[in-house]
């Protein structure tokens, strides 16, 4: 019986490790093949393989993509790094605050807000483009910076995430004494609430970051001038020109591998108050 025993749990063991290996493959194959691929000319997308190195052209590669249409892959990456950078900032302390007035503050209408804040996490966003340009329209900032940026600073899983954790960190206690000694709700937030929820804004702001980073469709329905253009919508616009034009495609393969390193350099320099304000903020 003990026999048994061991052998279900190594068996078990090995399946785990299995499927995490797989997962990484899954996960780290692409990046190979998007390095293996900056490495390559024109040429050698037809004489190499997929994860074959080709002649170590990422220099030439590098200097073409900088100065492509007079270097308009610097207005992107500035544009992405504004929409993100600023938008994940403002969009993890408006859902904070959200977030930690329904768990915290006691109004009439908090149950409603909040189940209505988990129907928004339900509607894709996707769904959302439409009536977004319809109202960027009546407010006449479409093909405008604010067209894109405004709607980026609200989320409904970060307010849902901030109120789980505001739920978990922030006692009541502490805020009725903040209260008693005189301090208003703003300064009882700012003052207190605030740094003790700060492992879960910095989850948030990675959530956020990496989303608006990656969005895509929401450019592309607010945005016709291509100096407005995110990274993602920018590449988009030359990989539909490869088949016409083959000279972009090493121009797009390495603009996505650059387009890679601001997220993997948010997780590593976050991951520590990321994992524990994941795991805080799940603990009730």
């Amino acid at each position: 019986m003990t026999t048994t025993r061991q052998t279900s749990r190594w068996t078990s063991r090995g399946a785990v490790h299995a499927l995490l290996l797989l997962a990484a493959l899954y996960s780290v194959l692409p990046l190979v093949w998007l390095f293996t691929s900056a490495t390559k000319n024109v040429g050698d997308f037809s004489t190499t393989s997929a994860f074959e190195l080709g002649e170590w052209n990422l220099a030439g590669n590098l200097r073409d993509l900088f100065t492509e249409e007079g270097g308009i892959f610097l207005d992107w990456a500035r544009n992405s790094l504004l929409y993100a950078g600023a938008g994940a900032l403002l969009g993890a302390l408006i859902c904070t605050a959200c977030g930690y007035a329904i768990a915290r503050l006691d109004f009439p209408g908090r149950r409603l807000l909040f189940a209505v804040t988990l129907a928004g996490v339900l509607v894709p966003t996707t769904a959302l483009a439409l009536p977004l340009y319809l109202l960027a329209t009546e407010l006449r900032i479409v093909d405008t910076f604010w067209a894109v940026f405004i709607p980026l600073l609200t989320n409904p899983f970060g307010v849902y995430l901030a109120r789980a954790y505001a739920e978990a960190a922030v006692p009541n206690e502490l805020l009725e004494a903040a209260r008693i000694d005189g301090a208003g709700e703003l300064r009882t937030f700012v003052t207190v609430a605030l740094p003790l929820l700060r492992p879960g804004v910095v989850t948030i702001l990675l959530f956020q970051f990496v989303g608006i980073w990656n969005n895509f469709f929401l450019p592309l329905v607010m945005l016709t001038d291509p100096k407005l253009f995110p990274v993602t919508l920018g590449l988009f616009q030359w990989s539909s020109r490869v088949s016409q034009f083959p000279h972009y495609n090493p121009l797009v393969i390495t603009g996505s591998l650059l387009a890679v390193v601001p997220l993997v350099l948010a997780f590593i320099v976050l991951q520590r108050q990321w994992r524990s304000g994941l795991a805080a903020g799940s603990v009730k």
